[in-house]
């Protein structure tokens, strides 16, 4: 037995918001009709739907219905912005992706197509090694990730290669490099990690010169320009995105630490086999975008 309209939405206002107390702001209801909702649907369907923790989250039952439910209402709603005149009614997307690709390539390659199509992003952010997990938590319907494996009727299309450079100012390396970036100085300059998620320096330090994760100094900062600027700042040195190295390096405000020394990171587009046409116009687009922007 399938959830009513009020049911669904309660659903997936909770796993968007990650409590029923949001889930009810959200909605304009009490929190009391959320929590009826849900378990209703519980008792009808006989099984937990979500983990009542901080934030809630979807059990695997409930994730299979959130992706059932997410994919119903896009095609619902691109249904009714067909029917109406001159296709006025914009359509949202729920789509989890990296940070460097938003940062870089993804909204100048797909903004004439989301003008032209009338699409709205719903746009979730994690590292990429884990928005595939989001997608599968049925938090978006479809992903940029490192995964290769599509899960149960997905599918995934290779789309380039990100690669990234070691990058400092000419007077950070001056001070903690004199020698050449090496072991011994390494486990005493200041590095930029994304968070505590971005193994991307860490595979980097452990591979040339056999450090753990996280045994060197490191600064936070969880925000892609901001990240570019405290390098530019000559507050730590990291691994840049070539996409957006641009002119430092040729101007020289930017060096390359360990040059030939890069590292790649090979990115797919995870979606469901079977899509409403706009999601596959839309991965078409992205695919196309991906093809002149990523090393292939």
């Amino acid at each position: 037995m399938l959830p009513d309209a009020r049911q669904a939405e309660a659903l997936l206002a909770i796993v968007a918001t990650g409590s029923f107390e949001q889930a009810a702001a959200l909605l304009h209801v009490t929190a009391s009709a959320v929590s009826q909702r849900v378990s209703a649907m519980e008792v009808a369907l006989g099984t937990p739907l979500l983990i009542r923790s901080r934030p809630c989250r979807p059990t695997s039952a409930g994730q299979r219905l959130v992706q059932y439910l997410r994919r119903s209402k896009l095609l619902e709603e691109e249904f009714l912005s067909g029917m109406e005149e001159d296709d006025a009614r914009p359509l949202s997307v729920s789509l989890a992706v990296n940070n460097d690709t938003l940062g870089t390539w993804l909204l100048p390659g797909l903004a004439p197509f989301l003008i032209a199509e009338n699409i709205l992003l719903d746009l979730s952010l994690d590292d990429q090694d884990h928005t595939y997990t989001l997608m599968e938590r049925g938090q978006a319907l479809a992903a940029i990730s490192t995964e290769p494996q599509p899960m149960r009727g997905c599918v995934a299309q290779p789309l380039g290669v990100m690669r990234y450079r070691m990058m400092a100012t000419p007077a950070f390396a001056a001070r903690w490099f004199p020698d050449g970036l090496n072991r011994q100085a390494a486990l005493a300059a200041p590095m930029m990690v994304f968070d505590r998620k971005d193994l991307l320096q860490s595979n980097f330090m452990q591979r040339e010169f056999g450090l753990t994760p996280f045994s060197h100094p490191c600064h936070f900062i969880p925000a892609n320009e901001s990240f570019l600027r405290c390098i530019d700042l000559s507050l730590g040195y990291g691994m840049v995105a070539e996409q957006q190295i641009g002119e430092r390096l040729a101007s020289g405000a930017l060096l390359d630490l360990a040059p030939g020394k890069h590292s790649d990171i090979a990115l797919h587009w995870h979606t469901w086999r079977v899509q409403s046409p706009k999601l596959e116009r839309l991965s078409t687009a992205i695919v196309e975008a991906a093809r002149h922007a990523l090393r292939q």
